[in-house]
């Protein structure tokens, strides 16, 4: 497989810290001329002759013009990221002294990396899998406590072990069925069937867990989108800002104010909340634009993830239209009940939804939002302890992987031959294969990692 993806035998080099003025950024290389390349450029000792794993000070010149004063580090293969020779530069942080050391690099045999391409190399020499090469990726963009922790578990091999497992009692089952088919004229079986029945369900209920966790991944990963919609006058924009702590939105007690939908970025307790502020929604109004707001309004209510539904405490006093109409959304929704300082509010009170009761101008209950909000997104604690689905292509793998142990399931019980039952199990680990690399292709790879950022 490594043969056959292009150019990774190249020394590639990259800026590994982000790009702009800093006091420091980091330039890295991976591959085996990086200490040569490297040496060239630096007089004040012989890099070749140096351990893995130092640093070194001095000077960067070429053709007689010093570069920058930096700190060269040395990782030699294979106890480096990429499991090739590594060598990270310090240089100062002007860009114009990064981009003068990257030329110079460059014009001696290395060639600008891809995005990922460290990491990928990290992966094709057997140092990470794909599941962990990707967690790395997802620990970057990390911006939680939760992403954060789940991203490390994974990277650590949580979810990898996982796989592995379940994985190697396939292969052993597989390689007894591939040998009765070698004996199929004597009509011998080596495979004990109802212990590989109930692998199969052990198997069944482990992908059924992982695939049911990817809900709550999805939250630590993307965040939660929240719409919070109302009539005009609701206090939609009011609330928007308490939550946000700042003033967001245009207030003012004229009906439609909000015209365009304004979207926010919270964090409620470990979750990334994105709250939508939409235009007050009433059928009756003869403003062009005003209409459009609220088309926009009925638009964000379908594809966010959780409805707030906001409304004036002193005016209402039934939402059995409203309750029916966010029913219909199929989606979880909250009734808030606003203006509670000017009305003495009881019309759902003890009903089966029933609103949480606040004062956005005066700030009075906003925490029991913000718990609703949480309960709604998690439905109940983030544990990061155990494994997470928080990515799209392994939750795809899975519900290929279950639909494959289903057919080995109904195959046992219908006793079903043994060639048979073989291209089942290839099947089922094929899945299992892609996802954690051992079963990729070149284009699955550069997919994959052009999604990360480049110097990773």
């Amino acid at each position: 497989m490594q043969e056959s993806l292009s150019g990774w035998q190249d020394t590639i080099v990259a800026l590994a810290t982000a790009s702009g003025v800093g006091a420091i950024a980091v330039i890295r290389l991976s591959g085996k001329d990086a200490i040569n390349i490297t040496n060239q450029i630096f007089p004040s000792k012989d890099l070749l002759q140096q351990a893995s794993h130092t640093l070194h000070v001095g000077l960067l010149k070429h053709h007689n013009e010093v570069l920058d004063e930096v700190v060269v580090s040395i990782y030699k293969n294979p106890k480096s990221y990429t499991g090739e020779d590594v060598i990270e530069i310090s240089c100062h942080g002007s860009p114009f002294i990064q981009e003068k050391i990257l030329k110079t690099i460059t014009s001696l045999g290395a060639r600008m990396a891809k995005a990922g391409e460290f990491t990928q190399r990290a992966f094709l020499n057997g140092k990470l899998d794909l599941t962990q090469a990707e967690a790395v990726a997802d620990l970057i963009a990390s911006n939680t406590e939760a992403s954060r922790n789940t991203a490390l578990k994974n990277i650590r091999g949580g979810f990898s072990s996982a796989l592995h497992l379940l994985r190697e009692e396939l292969i052993k089952f597989s390689a007894l069925i591939e040998l009765e088919l070698d004996f199929s004229q004597e009509d011998v079986e080596f495979a004990d069937r109802t212990a590989f029945k109930n692998l199969i369900s052990q198997i069944n209920l482990s992908t059924t867990q992982l695939l049911s966790s990817f809900e709550l991944g999805n939250v630590i990963k993307n965040g939660v989108q929240v719409a919070i919609i109302g009539k005009p006058n609701a206090g939609k924009s009011t609330l928007l800002n308490i939550l946000l702590n700042e003033e967001r939105a245009i207030v003012s007690s004229i009906a439609g104010t909000t015209r365009d939908t304004i979207e926010e970025v919270i964090n409620i307790d470990g979750v990334i909340f994105r709250l939508i502020d939409t235009a007050g929604i009433r059928d009756n109004s003869t403003d062009e634009i005003e209409n459009i707001g609220v088309g926009k309004s009925y638009e964000k209510a379908a594809i966010a993830d959780v409805i707030l539904y906001l409304f004036d405490a002193s005016v209402e006093d039934s939402l059995k239209d409203e309750i029916a109409w966010l029913q219909s959304f199929n989606k979880p929704f909250i009734l808030v009940a606003n203006k509670i300082d000017a009305a003495d509010f009881n019309a759902l009170k003890g009903e089966e939804f029933e609103p949480i009761a606040i004062s956005a101008r005066d700030n009075r209950n906003i925490g029991a939002v913000k718990k609703a909000l949480v309960t709604k997104a998690i439905k109940g604690n983030i544990n990061t302890e155990s494994t997470i689905v928080t990515n799209a292509r392994h939750f795809d793998a899975l519900k290929k992987l279950s639909t494959s142990l289903q057919d080995i399931e109904d195959g046992l019980t219908k006793n079903i031959p043994g060639d048979l039952l073989a291209l089942d199990i290839r099947q089922a680990l094929h899945y299992l294969g892609t996802i954690t690399g051992q079963v990729t292709n070149e284009e699955q790879l550069d997919f994959i990692f052009s999604k990360f950022c480049i110097g990773k």
